[in-house]
Parts: structure tokens; C-alpha cells; sequence
């Protein structure tokens, strides 16, 4: 079975991490492996992966004609790849040796049509003593809760996730509606294709935690202001998806049913049994990214409609 990687990147301060990633990846003890490096419109940074990775065996270079976005990229790796199995991974996440092995394991042995794994944490710098679990989703990497292993989720996160190939595409690959383009933040990446995967084939995602990257987290993911803005961009996302996808509309209240009945309760008791100043902080922080969520939501709810959003896929 032959695996395709894909990686997207476009902007040079991320030189540095990206150039990490696809060496983790190269670095895999998987065989028959290729590697696509999508470039995202930058030409600059186009001439620099071609003299790093162009010459490498199994690397495929693909520069954009513009600035398309994440959604854009990521399939259109896809269709330049020929792995019956396409890979994704961030530029800023390293994947431990045997990713692939993880990955390959489950297809092998389930009739799977997508794989995801584990998204561990990679605090470049010291975690933020406020920042709670339950809101690692906020900086891609796997929250208190998301799943068991060899669970079948809805999704798991873009750092890790796969798919068999001709499934992705049948199904059109990533919306365009959704992931990030330049300054426009706009998060619910995968939530759109795999709900299509499980509409039209009837099977979701299985998590194989054994299957494991890790999310380099920088300094601006740790900082407060941030992550109450990036909550806001959450709840406009999920407004989007609302848009694209009704049916999907109840997993945000699955979701807050349980943060606020299962994990702010559990909070609440450990608080009382051990107090400390970060689980307030955290208890407190639970409540604000909450509340960005829904102004967030409230935002989207109020100034898009279905008809702004993009009805076909231009991928050609």
C-alpha cells in the first residue's frame, strides 16, 4: 500500500519548522512512501524547497499560481499524489518514526476509509498555567475527551489525519468554505470531508492513538488575547459548517453538554479538594472561551449567509 504525504506551507518565517516536518517524514520507516510539498503562491519559498527537497527521491514540489488557502492546497495534493492512501500533516508538527506504520496498520486491518491519530503537544515555550484542557482543539492538538483508541470519531485534527485517496476525492477533498487563507481564520477543517466520507460511505474515523505527531505550539498560542480571539473564530466556523452541513449542527451542543455537565463539575470538585490559582485560572478561562464561542457563532450567524459561501470546488 502506497502512502502519500502531503505538506502545505507558504509563508518564510515558517521555514524552519516546515523544513523539520518533511524531514520527520522522509525519516519514516514506511516504504513505498511519497512526499507532496504543496507551496501556497510563494515563489521565494518555492525556490527554496526546490533546492532543499526537489532533488530528494519520492518528493513531489508544487507551487500554487496565487495565495489559494489551506483547503485549496491540501487537495490539490491529493490529486497530484498516487498513494492509495494520502497523509496529512501541519508544517509546524514533527511525526514520530513509525506515523505511517500506525497509520498503514489500520487500513490493513479494518476496512477504514480514513485514519487519524494522535496530536500531542509541543510547547516551544512554557504552557501556559491558565490554559485548560478540555481546549486543546483551540491549537489543533488533541483535548481531554476527544476519543479511546481505535475509537471511530467524526474527525480528528489536520496534523493527523488520512485518508484513502480515491474516497477523499470522490468526495470532493477539503471545502474551500472552510481553513485558513491568509489572514481569514476560518477553522472546521476536516469536519466537512469526513462527514461527507460518512454520509456517502457510511464510516467515520478511526483514532489510533499509537499513531502520534507532535504540534510545535509557539509563543502567540500561549498568550490569552489570542486564544479568546481564536475561540471566536472557532464559533464563526461553526456557524459556517452549520451553512454546509445541517446535519452537523448538533455536535457543538454534544460538545457543550459535556463541557459543562461533565468537566466543569469534575473542575469544580478538584478545585475544592486541592485549590490552587491555576485551577481557577483554568476554571475561569473554560468560561471566556466559551463565551467567544458563542459570540463567535453569533457573528456568523448574523453576517453570512448560504449564498455567500463557494458552491463548487476549483481545483484545475
Amino acid at each position: 500500500m502506497k502512502v502519500s504525504v502531503v505538506i502545505c506551507t507558504y509563508a518564510m518565517e515558517r521555514y524552519g519548522v516546515f523544513s523539520e516536518c518533511v524531514e520527520s517524514v522522509l525519516a519514516q520507516r514506511y516504504d513505498p512512501l511519497e512526499t507532496v510539498l504543496v507551496v501556497d503562491g510563494n515563489d521565494d519559498v518555492l525556490e527554496r524547497v526546490e533546492n532543499d527537497f526537489g532533488d530528494r527521491e519520492g518528493v513531489v514540489v508544487h507551487c500554487n499560481d496565487e495565495n489559494r488557502g489551506i483547503s485549496y492546497s491540501r487537495t490539490k495534493g491529493a490529486e497530484l499524489a498516487d498513494g492509495e492512501v494520502v497523509a496529512f500533516i501541519d508544517d509546524d508538527a514533527v511525526a514520530e518514526p513509525d506515523w505511517i506504520d500506525e497509520l498503514v496498520r489500520v487500513y490493513e486491518q479494518t476496512d477504514a476509509n480514513a485514519v487519524g491519530g494522535h496530536v500531542a503537544a509541543d510547547w516551544v515555550t512554557e504552557k501556559p498555567d491558565f490554559f485548560p484542557a478540555e481546549f486543546y482543539w483551540l491549537v489543533g492538538c488533541d483535548e481531554r475527551g476527544m476519543g479511546e483508541h481505535m475509537e471511530e470519531l467524526r474527525n480528528t485534527y489536520g496534523s493527523n489525519i488520512s485518508y484513502r485517496r480515491d474516497v477523499f476525492l470522490n468526495v470532493g477533498g477539503y471545502d474551500q468554505n472552510t481553513g485558513r487563507k491568509g489572514d481569514r481564520h476560518i477553522q472546521a477543517h476536516e469536519a466537512p470531508v469526513c462527514i461527507r466520507i460518512a454520509n456517502k460511505y457510511g464510516t467515520g474515523v478511526i483514532y489510533n492513538t499509537d499513531a502520534v505527531v507532535h504540534h510545535k505550539l509557539f509563543d502567540y498560542r500561549g498568550e490569552f488575547r489570542w486564544l479568546v480571539f481564536r475561540s471566536f473564530w472557532q464559533g464563526y466556523s461553526k456557524r459556517i459548517m452549520d451553512l454546509l452541513l445541517p446535519e452537523a449542527a448538533g455536535d457543538k451542543n454534544d460538545y457543550l453538554k459535556q463541557l459543562m455537565l461533565e468537566f466543569v463539575p469534575d473542575r469544580l470538585r478538584s478545585l475544592v479538594g486541592g485549590p490552587s490559582l491555576a485551577k481557577v485560572k483554568q476554571l475561569v478561562a473554560i468560561f471566556v472561551f466559551t463565551a467567544a464561542v458563542g459570540f463567535g457563532y453569533l457573528y456568523g450567524l448574523l453576517s453570512v449567509s448560504r449564498s455567500e459561501l463557494v458552491e463548487e470546488q476549483d481545483l484545475l
